[in-house]
């Protein structure tokens, strides 16, 4: 297996990726959105504590629904749901989306979202992604290369005290079916062990981190303003975290719902593979999974004995490469410069994690 030709979601054919972001002071923030000219079916699996989400319930392999034009990834908190409303409008001009009428616009876009926290990043509570950002980013969305690091939703993102960010991956199986994933890196937790390597590059494929090495330096400090606000808890001295990783796993393989569901949830072994510690009560973590194969073939279901040898080879690419996607959003981070101080990019933090032989 190695990685697609451009190592990122949009390997997956179907899917198109745009980004927009402020990071001028008081801005330090973003939106991410993930478009399915095709539509795709869907699934998700939400196991933070403290999720914020739109659009997710009609996902349940129970429900109706059969399937979505886009996921918007963002940041603004519970203000960022605000943006889907742009990305379904400017789906509604285009006639995609659920056929309610007769008219040619006669249609209800399916939309899902998910927030992560950075409220205040840049130094202006307020400064938080506008609604129009959601259309801007659908609209500038392509099937080329994803650009990572201080972009879309990840131009906010923190993990611990490094700068987090926007970050993409994808494989190209035996069969020739294609696995890709996106993830805005906001975490409690820390992707960076004890010794300063990062979790997730063991599962690198080929030589796509064989340039990472042990480094020499120690951990950085605290970040200023880390990841917390003040909380109930401020007359104790204690705060309140407020973080979350988002993702959208994807893959060209025909799933049903329920199938679909399932890889959003065996993709959370990935995220836990790469972030330490993951799923605590103040972050929201949530994975989408898309399967945009739209061809009548008959879809793998979760049910069909024969069918659990491949479904069980794409849900381990899909977390494995959620793993890598997060590695590749670190890398790719770049510092920045708060009111508050700098936080450190983990290649800042750690010059010697980089052969130079």
């Amino acid at each position: 297996m190695q990685p697609g030709p451009q190592n990122a979601i949009t390997d997956v054919p179907g899917i198109l990726v745009g980004q927009v972001e402020r990071v001028d002071p008081p801005y330090l923030t973003g939106t991410t959105v993930v478009h399915v000219p095709g539509t795709a079916v869907a699934g998700v699996d939400v196991r933070g504590g403290a999720p914020g989400t739109r659009e997710t319930d009609l996902l349940a392999p129970v429900n109706s629904n059969g399937g979505v034009n886009a996921i918007v990834l963002t940041g603004g908190s519970a203000f960022g749901l605000d943006t889907a409303g742009s990305v379904m409008r400017w789906l509604e001009e285009r006639g995609e989306g659920v056929r309610v009428g007769q008219g040619e616009y006669d249609v209800v876009p399916i939309v899902p979202t998910a927030v992560i926290f950075d409220l205040a990043r840049g130094g202006d509570f307020k400064a938080r992604p506008e609604p129009s950002w959601g259309a801007d980013a659908i609209a500038a969305a392509t099937d080329g290369p994803v650009a990572l690091g201080n972009h879309g939703a990840g131009a906010g993102a923190r993990a611990r005290s490094l700068k987090g960010g926007v970050g993409s991956a994808s494989v190209r199986l035996d069969d020739g079916t294609t696995v890709g994933a996106l993830v805005i890196v906001n975490a409690a937790g820390s992707a960076v062990d004890a010794d300063g390597n990062l979790y997730g590059a063991r599962l690198g494929l080929g030589d796509e981190f064989t340039h990472l090495r042990t480094p020499v330096e120690p951990p950085p400090p605290a970040a200023p303003g880390r990841n917390l606000i003040p909380g109930p808890a401020a007359t104790t001295g204690m705060t309140t975290g407020m973080n979350t990783v988002i993702a959208v796993v994807a893959t060209d393989v025909p799933l049903d719902k329920a199938a679909t569901q399932r890889m959003a949830m065996v993709a959370h072994d990935g995220l836990a593979r790469a972030i330490d510690p993951v799923h605590t009560l103040v972050d929201g973590d949530s994975i989408f999974a898309l399967s945009t194969r739209t061809t009548d073939e008959p879809r793998l279901s979760v049910t069909d004995p024969l069918a659990l040898g491949q479904l069980e080879t794409v849900y381990a690419a899909g977390a494995r490469t959620l793993s890598r996607a997060i590695v590749h959003a670190m890398l790719n981070a770049e510092s920045v410069q708060t009111p508050a101080g700098t936080v450190p990019s983990y290649r800042d933090a750690y010059p010697s994690a980089f052969r130079t032989d």
